[in-house]
């Protein structure tokens, strides 16, 4: 496979609130719930959003992951922040994902999750650390299927159901694209082949990975799961491998979770996914988030390319 080129700083895309910038008040809220004042703070750089997202060192030398957004300033990221402690609460401990430790809702939204000795997937991906993933997202779809009543999912077709129209916008900003009209009747289809009642993380990138020194993988960032078919967040995750050069068509034919999934219910996905990518890449650039457009287009242009080989385009 041939990576495809980016100047994307993965790792380094969130422009996010930092320690120094959190009212006294929430920094007390914080400290008083570590037990220990806070004498260091790293700020997350992965992911493409501004809410507060740090690794806090304790006087007492305990490590803390907290978030945190102000309901007022940062209202959609707070209710992001508020949708994940919720999730993460009807989590089963089977699954591969950090426990939420404490929540406030107040003028701010802060959480801490446990701090996971860990580090995320370096880029370009590298094989062993995509299969430690991989092994991590069939655990996800044992341990979730099916879905857990307490978290109360949209499916899939729900949730992308305004997705397929985006090809209009491709087919109008993309007019030489071939093949227009194949790609956007395979995503009119998603709805059929997305059907399942496993949880679907639907957002498995790099950053949303960690590592452990055992060599396990955790995934974090448990937002806007929905509920659908147990392949997809397989085929979500090979999104950045494929662009770095790895054989992720491979990958499908040997994972339990997909190497059944026929190759159109693949491609109807993919496509469906693509024009999501495309149009959002056209979207304005949030002065919070100067990479998000940059990456859309990038995803897009990777599964394009993946699209047209696998069809005969």
């Amino acid at each position: 496979m041939t990576a495809i080129p980016t100047t994307i700083p993965h790792g380094r895309t969130a422009q996010r609130l930092t320690w120094p910038h959190l009212p006294q008040h929430v920094r007390a809220l914080v400290e008083r719930h570590c037990g220990s004042p806070v004498v260091d703070a790293v700020s997350q750089g992965g992911g493409f959003t501004p809410g507060f997202a740090s690794v806090l060192t304790c006087a007492d030398g305990s490590k803390h992951f907290v978030k945190a957004a102000s309901a007022k300033a940062q209202r959609m990221f707070a209710e992001s922040y508020r949708e994940e402690a919720r999730k993460l609460r009807a989590l089963p401990s089977s699954v591969p994902a950090p426990r939420l430790l404490w929540v406030e809702d107040g003028d701010w939204v802060v959480l801490e999750t446990e701090y996971v000795e860990a580090h995320p997937p370096r880029r370009p991906w590298r094989q062993a650390e995509l299969d430690a993933a991989l092994d991590a997202l069939e655990v996800v779809a044992r341990e979730l299927t099916p879905a857990p009543d307490d978290l109360h999912l949209d499916t899939v077709a729900d949730e992308l159901a305004g997705w397929p129209a985006y090809w209009d916008h491709v087919a109008a900003t993309r007019p030489d694209l071939p093949h227009l009209a194949e790609a956007a009747a395979l995503a009119a289809g998603f709805e059929a082949v997305t059907r399942g009642d496993t949880v679907v993380h639907i957002d498995v990138r790099d950053d949303n990975t960690l590592l452990r020194p055992d060599g396990t993988a955790v995934f974090c960032d448990w937002n806007w799961p929905v509920a659908g078919a147990p392949w997809l967040d397989t085929l979500f995750l090979l999104i950045g491998p494929r662009g770095d050069g790895l054989d992720v068509d491979a990958v499908l034919a040997a994972r339990p979770l997909t190497r059944d999934v026929p190759a159109d219910d693949v491609d109807a996905v993919l496509a469906l996914v693509i024009g999501y990518f495309f149009k959002s890449a056209d979207d304005p650039v949030p002065p919070t988030s100067p990479y998000i457009r940059e990456h859309q287009r990038w995803q897009g242009e990777v599964l394009w390319q993946w699209l047209g080989e696998r069809r005969g385009w």
